[in-house]
């Protein structure tokens, strides 16, 4: 004869077995609004407990809510938390994260209303798509995130920063200006006194008024950076200071200060287990050897980040790798090369529209170097690309290589033309180092 079904056990039925497993009365499990005698009926089935009811009994008998209504060990809302959890530390960790996993959380979140868990998902996968290069999947995630109630600049700075950075990297350095600024007065408003992350988003700020040619503000706010900070700070963030301080330089044509400010950040960077970080740097080092034209130097911290990036790393990354590589190789005269490598510089920067102006212009300086008459094409991408994307210095270097190009093949009309544009653009770059930055160098 087969066995009969057992029901369901029922809210009341679980709610007095749970009270009995503890050595509880009714009585004992009442409560300020939960009477003895409506736990009774609970436990009857003649009453149906009320969400705050739930919530009460089930924090007096150590279980989730959940449990006592469904006997569900773990809940959906407990579930998503652990997936999420797990999927998140993929990402610190690896770089990488289940894209496929995470959409399927982020469905589950909205059409369950867990708005944090949306929220969660949001971000990371706004930051894995950051990792892979895809800017408009990145910001299209990381603007729905910071628009929820449930994340703050407090509570998850990292997204604030992920944005900016994809801003920043889509040619759209004024809205990553915007951002961090608000970020900024929010911060001070809900914790003052979080000096570190003060710091991380005034560098990021002063990161992307660099890239507008406002040195001027980027320079306070850097100072500003430099006294909220000291020695015992963490070395994350002296790296960052080292390389807005960097950065300045660069735009203000000094790369050999540039290069020891970021040389600064790599000594730093050595003493940590953050490779991705350090590589960076070096790509920095790098970027400000070239500008010296002290290509031997470039190529030894080329090779170093070459090893440290590995095959995997980011696309904007690679890409950056790969057009340093093509600048050096030009600088030393391997023309070839250097056309090769701006090539695949031009193809890991296919959604990275700043770098691809960069990329072109490595190749243009590649085939003027050559004598080769593709140059004049090479340097109007590169132009181009750069006038909607680009920095303020990037696009007036650029303006001057070409008219140094059109000089050079006999173009005097249209060389003065480039030079002029150059010198507006230039105008907007302004600005003696500060005293901190002296003192900093």
């Amino acid at each position: 004869m087969p066995e009969s079904i057992q029901p369901p056990e029922s809210v009341g039925a679980r709610l007095r077995r749970l009270r009995l497993e503890r050595g509880l009365s009714q009585r004992d499990l009442s409560s300020p609004g939960i009477s003895y005698a409506y736990i009774s009926r609970i436990e009857a089935g003649a009453r149906r407990p009320s969400v705050k009811a739930l919530r009460k009994l089930a924090e007096r008998l150590g279980v989730t809510a959940e449990y006592l209504e469904t006997g569900a060990q773990i809940g959906d809302a407990e579930d998503r938390e652990l997936r999420l959890t797990d999927l998140e530390l993929r990402l610190r960790l690896e770089g990488e994260a289940p894209v496929a996993e995470l959409e399927q959380i982020l469905e589950e979140s909205l059409a369950r209303a867990d708005e944090g868990a949306a929220a969660r998902a949001h971000i990371a996968l706004g930051i894995a798509a950051n990792e892979r290069g895809e800017r408009a999947q990145a910001i299209a995630h990381l603007e729905r995130a910071v628009s929820s109630s449930f994340v703050t600049i407090v509570s998850r700075p990292d997204a604030y920063l992920a944005l900016a950075r994809s801003y920043a990297a889509a040619g759209s350095p004024s809205r990553a200006v915007e951002l961090l600024e608000q970020a900024l007065v929010e911060l001070n408003e809900l914790a003052p006194g979080d000096a570190t992350t003060r710091v991380r988003l005034s560098t990021y700020l002063s990161y992307a008024l660099t890239d507008l040619g406002e040195l001027t503000r980027a320079r306070a706010v850097v100072s500003e950076a430099l006294f909220d900070s000291n020695e015992a700070t963490d070395p994350h963030t002296r790296v960052r200071l080292y390389w807005s301080l960097g950065r300045i330089s660069g735009e203000q044509a000094n790369p050999r200060a540039a290069l020891a400010s970021f040389r600064r950040a790599v000594a730093l960077l050595e003493v940590t287990d953050d490779t991705l970080s350090l590589a960076r740097a070096h790509l920095a080092c790098a970027e400000a050897a070239v500008d010296a034209r002290e290509s031997d130097v470039a190529e030894s911290h080329l090779a170093q980040a070459g090893l440290l990036l590995g095959t995997r790393a980011p696309a904007d990354d690679l890409a950056m790798l790969r057009r340093l590589q093509a600048m050096a190789a030009a600088q030393a005269g391997d023309h070839e090369r250097a056309e090769n490598l701006g090539q695949q510089a031009l193809e890991f920067a296919i959604d990275l529209p700043s770098e691809a102006g960069a990329a072109w212009r490595a190749i243009a300086e590649a085939r003027a170097a050559a004598g080769d008459p593709r140059a004049d094409d090479a340097f109007r991408q590169a132009v181009d690309v750069l006038h909607e994307h680009g920095s303020v210095r990037d696009y007036a270097s650029v303006l001057r290589a070409y008219g140094r190009f059109l000089r050079e093949v006999g173009r005097d009309h249209d060389a003065i033309e480039a030079f002029e544009r150059a010198a507006n653009v230039a105008a907007n770059i302004q600005g003696e180092p500060s005293a901190a930055e002296r003192e900093a160098h």
